[in-house]
């Protein structure tokens, strides 16, 4: 009897092991992106690295394409701890103005010159900003070139813009930007844009070419104009107060693996981005918009963030200075 109680105990021992085990501590990774997106591809490459390196620490889950909530909804519950990471883009620049500097049109000139705004302007200045919201950037990863796209016709000047219902995301500053060049700037949820374009509520909408082929919006859009108007980052984002709460080697090992990832992202979207052009190009008539045209139409946004925004000018001045 004493050796039947001795095994049920040593067994239930065992068996408590196991379920920490099994329950052992689940990141919640929840993106909007669609799949085959820059930012869908990368969340999947660091989920499947972070899980190597995590062993029976942690394990991240990854859930995509606004199954846990749009973008909106994931910024809460990341201070909630419901989702533990995230990766806003444009949004970013609705929590935190400073964040509005990667909406300003044409400022980014190429990825190299995005490392370099990175670590000269991003961390040491809109970061701060961020955290003061509640929340931690781990990953400055990227969403991409954004384009527009449209049913009406092909878009070679801001005029061709007039009066289009253009979706954008629910950025401050891309509002701006698409009403200054004339359109009618539409804030809409990424998961909502298919359904917006195919029943006529919006006309076109503005992404990059992963984007575009990732939720399929050639199927149901005419025209492409290669405008090239705003390089966004992605974000790989935690509530601030939740991630201090996780042990410190399981965030040692987030951020490392996010850092790492950084390279072989850029690496994968210079390498897909003409090949996904031509692929649009055969559902979609392709225009080279003219920029010189948009820069000049552009100047207003500038001025106005500049005086908004306490470090506007500064910021604006350094990242043009880094382009040089």
């Amino acid at each position: 009897m004493r050796k039947w109680l001795l095994g049920m105990c040593i067994g239930l021992l065992m068996l408590g092991g196991t379920v920490v085990t099994a329950s052992a501590l689940e990141i919640v990774l929840a993106i909007s992106a669609s799949p085959g997106s820059t930012q869908y591809i990368t969340a999947e490459e660091f989920t499947k690295r972070a899980n190597q390196l995590l062993g029976d620490k942690a394990q991240v889950t990854f859930y995509g394409a606004s199954q846990l909530g749009k973008d909106k909804d994931l910024m809460q519950k990341l201070k909630l701890g419901t989702v533990h990471l995230s990766m806003p883009s444009s949004i970013m620049s609705s929590i935190a103005s400073e964040a509005g500097l990667f909406d300003m049109p044409f400022l980014v000139k190429d990825r190299a010159h995005l490392n370099r705004i990175e670590h000269a302007i991003f961390w040491p200045m809109i970061h701060p900003a961020i955290e003061a919201k509640g929340y931690q950037v781990i990953g400055f990863w990227e969403n991409g070139v954004r384009h527009i796209t449209n049913n009406v016709k092909p878009v070679n000047t801001p005029a061709d813009l007039e009066g289009l219902k253009i979706r954008t995301p629910k950025s401050t500053w891309r509002v701006k930007m698409f009403s200054a060049w004339g359109a009618n700037p539409t804030p809409m949820a990424f998961s909502e844009v298919f359904v917006g374009l195919q029943t006529g509520v919006i006309d076109g909408q503005e992404n990059p070419y992963t984007n575009i082929a990732g939720a399929k919006l050639n199927e149901v859009q005419k025209y492409l104009s290669v405008t090239g108007h705003v390089y966004t980052p992605s974000y790989l984002t935690a509530g601030k107060d939740q991630w201090a709460k996780l042990p410190e080697d399981v965030r040692m090992i987030l951020e490392d693996t996010a850092r790492n990832v950084q390279g072989w992202m850029y690496a994968t979207g210079t390498m897909d981005e003409m090949a996904l052009r031509e692929k649009l190009a055969e559902s979609m008539e392709v225009n080279v918009a003219d920029r010189a045209a948009f820069v000049e139409a552009s100047k207003p946004i500038y001025e106005e963030f500049a005086k908004e925004v306490a470090t506007g000018k500064e910021m604006i001045d350094l990242a043009l200075q880094l382009a040089e």
